[in-house]
């Protein structure tokens, strides 16, 4: 099996090594209306303590939004994104010893953000949205995570889909990559997530993780976001969110095999075991040094 390429994406802080080892991304929503859950974290005190428990489960990288961008989602205003998060950064600010990444395509909340400490931009239009944040992330040396939608949340599961989604995909992130290293962000900076769930069809979904190994010749590591989506209860016949998990971790392994450097998750704890074994598939012989049974 193919070995990952070694990445190192400098942050502010610190370098992330992407390549040795899967890294996880929890998820941390402050929105009252997220596909998965909406209104659990809203209070800035549950929103906290939810934090240090994903970072105590295992995280490497906290990703924290204010922003729903299920399909169908309304815009949030910055200003309202502002007061959701804010309260929340300034209460976690040098208190976490893993790096902070802040969803929003806004360059005000994403300003604000990196005042308060985050070092991660993930921007799910990839520049579209306000190409202001490329001058942000190349002034204060942020990580950009650059992601694949096609159309907005609002439109992008009524948008007619691509006929060949690794095309499709690849096509727009060397468009969004020209864009970041025309506002002079260096290649050292930028994570590219294929957008899984974005404007795609279930079989589009599942092809793309089949796939996800040649969108490798980007030359750039990958994030991968399948947890507790729909493409995955369509097959599983699970209408609620949270009776994916066994589903999500079919595909985070499945992602880390094809070539996945990060995957974002919500069940932090079980999918750091997933990955654990998923990178021992990778690297037999790293299970060399582990205590015998």
């Amino acid at each position: 099996m193919p070995r990952r390429k070694f990445f190192r994406i400098q942050l502010p802080s610190r370098a992330l090594e992407l390549g040795r080892r899967t890294l996880v991304m929890g998820v941390l929503n402050l929105t009252p209306d997220s596909f998965s859950d909406g209104g659990l974290y809203a209070n800035p005190a549950a929103a906290v303590a939810r934090a240090f428990e994903i970072e105590h489960e295992g995280a490497d990288i906290l990703d924290v939004g204010a922003e729903s961008t299920r399909p169908g989602a309304i815009p949030v205003e910055p200003a309202e994104q502002l007061h959701r998060i804010l309260p929340v950064l300034e209460r976690l600010r040098g208190r976490l010893k893993i790096p902070v990444s802040v969803d929003t395509s806004s360059s005000e909340v994403a300003e604000a953000s990196a005042i308060l400490g985050a070092e991660i931009l993930n921007d799910v239009t990839a520049l579209r949205g306000d190409s202001r944040i490329a001058e942000i992330v190349r002034r204060r040396k942020l990580g950009l995570i650059l992601m694949h939608m096609r159309g907005n949340p609002r439109t992008m599961q009524k948008k007619p889909f691509a006929r060949d989604t690794i095309r499709d995909v690849s096509d727009s992130l060397r468009r969004a990559v020209a864009v970041a290293r025309e506002a002079r962000i260096k290649k050292s900076q930028i994570i590219l997530d294929p957008g899984v769930g974005f404007g795609k069809t279930y079989v589009q979904d599942y092809d793309l993780l089949a796939r996800l190994r040649e969108l490798v010749r980007l030359d750039f590591p990958l994030l991968v976001g399948t947890s507790r989506k729909k493409f995955i209860g369509g097959v599983l016949g699970k209408i609620s969110p949270r009776e994916r998990i066994f589903g999500t971790a079919a595909t985070v392994a499945a992602a880390i095999l094809n070539g996945a450097h990060i995957v974002r998750v919500h069940d932090v704890a079980e999918m750091v075991d997933v990955a654990r074994v998923a990178d021992a598939v990778l690297s037999p012989r790293s299970v060399a040094t582990l205590p015998k049974p």
